[in-house]
């Protein structure tokens, strides 16, 4: 034994234990691979071979230890043997001989040499005697202890029965106690707990707890091994029996819908974004098709119902490419004028950069046949970045069209919407839904009503089609709608879109629609040139002015692709090699002038009076005529009027009587006056709420005689007591006295704040004079 320093402490070489705990009466073999730990041993063989064997409170393989990472308790041990197995390992054999308790831990050089290695203070310590009295405690313990070994024994894989024998054998409490602590494979810190424990009874039933406690958990393992086996042995039994199957299914030339089935689980595990419910239920119709037998009516459907489902973009999505001057410059170049459509398009998309979660954001795009409302929403999907798809709703009768059929029909398919994601190929896309407003519905259900959930951002999230059968999200989808009448759209449907109002184009912007796109683009359609063919910007106003009446450009672009035809055939022909196409030149290609546009008198008239109306497609100058005859009182009104026009004339003259001395006209006039009032053109009907003015003026001028200025125009309602009320489609109406020559145009001062809107050409050769009354209105018109 090493010489004491002190009373009680010894000073020796130290082995670190990692991972295993030592105890006296045990002999262990290990290898030992740190060269510190290697030092140690070659020290304490140098001295009197023994050596302490402390364990790491957790493992770590470093070279630098100290002692808080170590346990206060450990063995004295005796190295009987060490053998070198390679050159940095050595194999030594311990047996321990008595604990003890560490005071102090650092490192040592080993004779100057330059091996370092741990040396360490202990203090030995004993365990306290066992006491004779407690002999039935002692038996007591010792048949819990073989109990509880042999309940180990019974679930430890491959135990020795040799050893389980030798246990049963032994009563003796010590011997016991050792057996157990050396065959019993329990956790390092249990074994360290039981090591510093010096009453050797309590130290036996730390142990017995222990033992008892990896019992059950092998129990359990095993438990799981076996019914792990059962299932692997089961699964195995039907591996063998489907190949079976699926020989004679081959050799009876049968389809084989095993393989299908393996195939849509392995595309099914591929798709990621799946929610678990659906993940199960989509699990299941695999398994059900795995299982149907070759060519069953019923695994056709399934095949199409995986197929589908699928096929959906679960976890596909396009960044966003929120460029705001990318974006302005797509849309001008793809679309002339616009600003209020332009500018709430650019607002969406700042809005979408700044916030890209937001959600709920349905645009509806508003206006007449022609004026580019698909073709806006395709820029958008450009100048973001997203897929663009176009769903045509014209015409639905039937729900199904929207959420689709139930998969157990007869030629069930999904509703147009789960198409268009499909189609798309990504879950936020940029989808079209195209004249909504032409839905409409019978006995099949209402489709209108199958597109709140579509377009309720609410709802949207979850949108379940009755193919499908599965939540699907389209909140992530940007929905642009178009429609030619919103008031033909259900209230609760208009209620969940914003909407866009696209009017019709003036003059001016189908001239610059022309000249910078269709003619580009007929050009190229019909085989042509710039060199080849060019045409004026004098024939293009000619086209718009005497060949087209519309409010978009559609019957422009047809026009003009006629005109290329026929420039076309004399190249061909070899009559010439370039055309310039010139308003002489249009009558010979396209016949007769159509439509000859109004035109104001030349002279100030008596009764005849500039009037100004909104068609759906355009502006409209609109004479009207008063006529003042001996009668009876009677009131004509002729020019297919509808009843808004009546009304504003019986009110207009109700007004004129009022104010008659004013003007000098006869105060009883409706006695002995007949009066008619005729709007031209009396095939086309004529109605709406702003003809007021215009009536009541031309009535003043008829019964006063005097005349009306031929350069003034007017539009607005008039009340029974002369007061001018607002009107709508100003820009149209402008646009028309533009065209038609005129240099002042009354409107009601209410309407003053949308002069914005009307073109800088107009506003700069138009006089504006804002009224509030009938009085300030014939102040300006009459001569």
């Amino acid at each position: 034994m090493p010489q004491k320093k002190q009373k009680q402490i010894l000073s020796m070489p130290t082995l670190v234990m990692r991972g295993l705990v030592m105890f006296p009466r045990m002999s262990v073999h290990f290898d030992v691979t740190l060269k510190n730990s290697i030092n140690a041993i070659e020290k304490a063989i140098d001295n009197d071979k023994y050596i302490f064997l402390v364990a790491q409170r957790e493992e770590n393989f470093s070279e630098i230890v100290t002692m808080p990472e170590l346990y206060n308790v450990g063995v004295i041990a005796k190295v009987i043997q060490s053998v070198k197995t390679s050159e940095d390992t050595s194999r030594i054999l311990v047996e321990g001989i008595r604990k003890a308790k560490i005071h102090d831990f650092y490192p040592v050089n080993f004779d100057n040499l330059d091996k370092l290695y741990y040396q360490s203070e202990v203090e030995p310590i004993d365990d306290k005697k066992l006491l004779l009295k407690d002999k039935e405690r002692h038996m007591a313990i010792v048949r819990t202890a073989k109990n509880v070994f042999q309940s180990y024994a019974l679930v430890f894989p491959n135990f020795p029965k040799r050893m389980s024998k030798r246990i049963d054998k032994t009563n003796d409490f010590i011997e016991l106690f050792d057996e157990m602590l050396y065959t019993v494979q329990i956790a390092p810190e249990h074994k360290q707990q039981i090591l510093e424990q010096q009453n050797p009874i309590k130290a036996f039933e730390l142990l017995i707890k222990y033992t008892s406690k990896e019992c059950k958990i092998l129990d359990y393992q095993k438990s799981l091994f076996e019914t792990t086996k059962e299932r692997m042995d089961q699964n195995q039994r039907d591996y063998f029996l489907r190949e079976q199957i699926k020989v004679l299914s081959q050799q009876l030339g049968e389809d084989d819908t095993q393989d299908e089935a393996m195939e849509f689980l392995a595309k099914l595990d591929s798709v990621g974004g799946i929610d678990n419910e659906t993940y199960e239920k989509l699990e299941k119709e695999c398994h059900k098709l795995y299982k149907m037998a070759p060519g069953s009516p019923e695994s056709a459907i399934i095949r199409n119902y995986l197929d589908t489902v699928l096929s959906l973009p679960w976890d596909k999505k396009t960044k966003d490419s929120i460029d705001l001057k990318r974006a302005i410059k797509v849309l001008d170049s793809e679309h002339f004028g616009l600003k209020d459509v332009k500018k709430r398009i650019l607002e969406f998309m700042a809005v979408r950069k700044l916030s890209p979660d937001v959600k709920g954001q349905i645009l509806c795009l508003v206006g007449p046949p022609g004026v580019g409302k698909s073709t806006i929403a395709k820029s958008v999907a450009k100048a973001l970045g997203r897929k663009y798809v176009r769903v045509s709703l014209g015409g639905i009768r039937d729900e199904a069209e929207i959420r689709g059929h139930r998969k157990t029909y007869v030629g069930a398919m999904p509703g147009r919407i789960t198409n268009a994601m499909i189609q798309a190929k990504v879950k936020n896309p940029l989808v079209l839904l195209d004249e909504i407003d032409k839905m409409s519905n019978d006995f099949r259900g209402d489709p209108a009503a199958a597109m709140l959930e579509v377009l309720d951002a609410e709802q949207n999230s979850t949108f379940r089609d009755h193919y499908t059968e599965v939540d699907f999200d389209l909140s992530e989808v940007m929905f642009i709608t178009t429609a030619n009448d919103m008031y033909s759209i259900p209230a609760p449907l208009l209620d969940r879109m914003e909407i866009i109002e696209i009017g019709s184009y003036t003059r001016e912007e189908k001239f610059h629609i022309a000249k910078k796109h269709l003619v580009k683009k007929e050009l190229k359609n019909n085989g042509l040139t710039s060199k080849t063919c060019s045409i004026s910007d004098a024939s293009i106003y000619t086209i718009i002015d005497n060949y087209t009446r519309e409010a978009g450009v559609r019957k422009l672009e047809r026009t003009i692709s006629s005109v290329m035809r026929k420039v076309a055939v004399e190249i061909v022909e070899g009559k010439v090699q370039k055309v310039t196409v010139t308003p002489k030149m249009l009558e010979q290609m396209l016949g007769p002038k159509k439509y000859i546009p109004e035109e104001i008198e030349k002279q100030a008239q008596v009764g005849i009076v500039n009037g100004l109306a909104w068609t759906a497609v355009g502006g409209e100058l609109m004479q009207i005529e008063v006529a003042v005859l001996d009668g009876s009182g009677k009131i004509e009104l002729t020019g297919s009027l509808g009843d808004v026009m009546k009304e504003s004339a019986k009110a207009a003259i109700t007004h004129v009587r009022s104010i008659a001395k004013q003007y000098d006209i006869n105060p009883d006039f409706y006695k002995d006056k007949d009066i008619h009032i005729h709007v031209p053109e009396g095939a086309v009907p004529k109605d709406g709420p702003s003809a007021g003015l215009a009536i009541t003026t031309a009535v003043v001028s008829a019964l006063s005689g005097r005349k009306v200025r031929n350069d003034v125009a007017m539009t607005g309602e008039v009340t029974l007591r002369g007061r001018a009320l607002a009107i709508g489609g100003l820009r149209e109406k402008t646009m028309a006295a533009y065209r038609a020559g005129v240099k002042t145009v009354i409107i009601p001062k209410e309407n003053k704040p949308d002069l914005y809107e009307v073109d800088d050409v107009v506003k700069n050769t138009i006089e504006f004079v804002p009224v509030e009354n009938v009085e300030s209105v014939l102040k300006t018109a009459l001569v």
